[in-house]
């Protein structure tokens, strides 16, 4: 059991016989006679869906341990990305509305840990900071160095980038906000 106000981002719950991962949790203290609350966002693990409740502070939940595997994104086709084990072979499958917006981001062979429930995949983890290759982006307009301009990667997502970055460069972006970070050195061409 773990009380609301010791709620944290990346937990398993069960609450009212449903599963849920929170998202994010904010504990507000109370004043006086009223007591705290916590403030939660929580993805449904059975629907995908979101939801956002207070709890009392002192509410009772029941945690549900999270297993996290290494596995090796192997390709997605029809709405499912499969995974595959490195060390078994064993596939695993996963809806890409699990997996959110960065399932545009999975390359084959790329390597992510994935977090299951009671053996069910519930959840990707991503690195914080993701090496992509720029695919299209406009030449510098040399009068404006420090402003930003669009630009396509490979898998068709648009980010903005400063305005020395050319078409085949290499960049960082920090993947939770999908900002530019640098230009990776020496993967020219």
């Amino acid at each position: 059991m773990v009380i609301a106000s010791q709620l944290r981002t990346g937990m398993a719950v069960q609450y009212q016989g449903q599963d849920y991962k929170v998202v994010a949790a904010e504990y507000h203290p109370g004043q006086g006679q009223m007591g705290g609350s916590t403030h939660a966002r929580l993805q449904n693990l059975d629907t995908g869906t979101f939801w956002e409740h207070s709890f009392r502070a002192d509410l009772k939940l029941e945690e549900i341990p999270l297993q996290k595997q290494a596995l090796e994104f192997l390709y997605a086709d029809g709405g499912q990305c499969f995974f595959m084990n490195p060390e078994n072979y064993e596939q695993t499958e996963i809806a890409s509305e699990m997996v959110g917006r960065q399932a545009e981001f999975l390359e084959p062979g790329m390597k992510v840990s994935v977090e299951f429930v009671a053996g069910r995949p519930v959840g990707v983890l991503f690195p914080g900071v993701l090496e992509v290759k720029i695919a299209d982006t406009a030449p510098p307009i040399h009068q404006q160095d420090n402003t930003f301009k669009p630009a396509k990667l490979g898998n068709g997502v648009e980010v903005m980038v400063p305005q020395f970055i050319k078409t085949g460069d290499a960049i960082r972006l920090d993947f939770a906000t999908m900002k530019y970070m640098d230009r990776v050195k020496g993967k020219h061409g």
